[in-house]
């Protein structure tokens, strides 16, 4: 007959298990929610695609700024952004600019699309 010491280490080996899933799961249920992008292109007045245009990306939290190097279809992309903070993006190129657009943190979708028009 076993005694209630002996059990006791199993059931706390079955406990930490139990706690460990439980953490792993919401971990990855939470990194989901960390996964947003920003996507878009850079196009001139007559709407044609901007390769190099330089693309900034501001951390309105932080203050960090990335930049990205539009593809040759005037596309960028900035992936893995946080959802709790605002962002300022703009393009660049050959000295004239596009007006800043704001990605807020209460915009919820994980794939953000937008365009940039250089004047």
């Amino acid at each position: 007959m076993r005694s209630r010491f002996q059990t006791l280490p199993a059931a706390l080996l079955a406990a930490a298990v139990l706690l460990a899933c439980l953490t792993f799961a919401q971990a990855q249920k939470n990194q989901g929610w960390q996964n947003r992008t920003l996507t878009g292109h850079v196009l001139n007045r007559q709407e044609q695609p901007l390769p190099k245009a330089i693309v900034y990306l501001k951390n309105t939290k932080t203050l960090a700024i990335k930049t990205y190097i539009s593809d040759p279809d005037g596309s960028y992309h900035f992936p893995a952004l946080s959802p709790n903070v605002d962002y300022e993006v703009y393009a660049e190129f050959q000295g004239t600019h596009s007006d800043t657009k704001t990605l807020s943190a209460f915009d919820t979708r994980k794939l953000i699309n937008i365009t940039l028009h250089v004047k």
